[in-house]
């Protein structure tokens, strides 16, 4: 794991309001309204604080009728705190950290020990985990180029383009007029 990643998740998860949500959530998904009223605070700034936990990924929305009910990502957020331990270690200088056993298997055989992909997998399972790593490397927010998009993809795999078109099939990423961002996770097709 990248030690910019770590340093992320630990200034983010350090505030007081961020950590009662989360210890709300340990408890069951909840609603905005419910939380707000639980800590005492406005929805906006219950809003805000949601908006940097799913930053980061340790929480998820799933649309209920017309309510977004909020969801504790406890696997990613045990994975984030217990990643500073392993700083130093032998899976640090690995090119991918996966923290589920069939991705890791799946990676590893695609991958040289160069972080280059061998091939593309035609099976679409293995496809979306090869997918989703590949995008790991891109901001969140952040608009990019065609240019920038082939640019960050080249350093894995010469055929930029069927992998570009495939970011945007799997709903990794949209296009608008020839710019490109990450979708919420929440909207991956894995």
């Amino acid at each position: 794991m990248q030690l910019d990643r770590i340093v992320n998740f630990h200034k983010t998860i350090g505030d007081k309001t961020r950590i009662q949500i989360i210890a709300l959530l340990k408890d069951g998904p909840l609603h905005g309204q419910a939380i707000a009223g639980k800590l005492g605070l406005t929805p906006p700034t219950i809003s805000y604080h949601i908006t940097k936990l799913r930053e980061i990924d340790v929480i998820y929305q799933r649309r209920d009728k017309n309510t977004i009910y909020f969801h504790l990502n406890e696997k990613k957020l045990a994975f984030l705190a217990q990643a500073i331990l392993k700083i130093g270690g032998e899976k640090e200088m690995e090119p991918f950290q996966v923290d589920d056993k069939e991705k890791y298997n799946v990676v590893k055989n695609f991958f040289d020990d160069n972080g280059k992909l061998k091939t593309i997998p035609a099976q679409r399972k293995k496809k979306l985990i090869i997918l989703e790593h590949l995008v790991q490397g891109l901001e969140k927010g952040k608009t990019y180029s065609e240019k920038e998009i082939n640019e960050h993809i080249k350093q894995f795999h010469d055929d930029y383009a069927t992998i570009r078109r495939e970011f945007i099939m799997c709903q990794f990423m949209n296009r608008q007029n020839g710019q490109y961002e990450l979708n919420p996770e929440e909207i991956w097709l894995i």
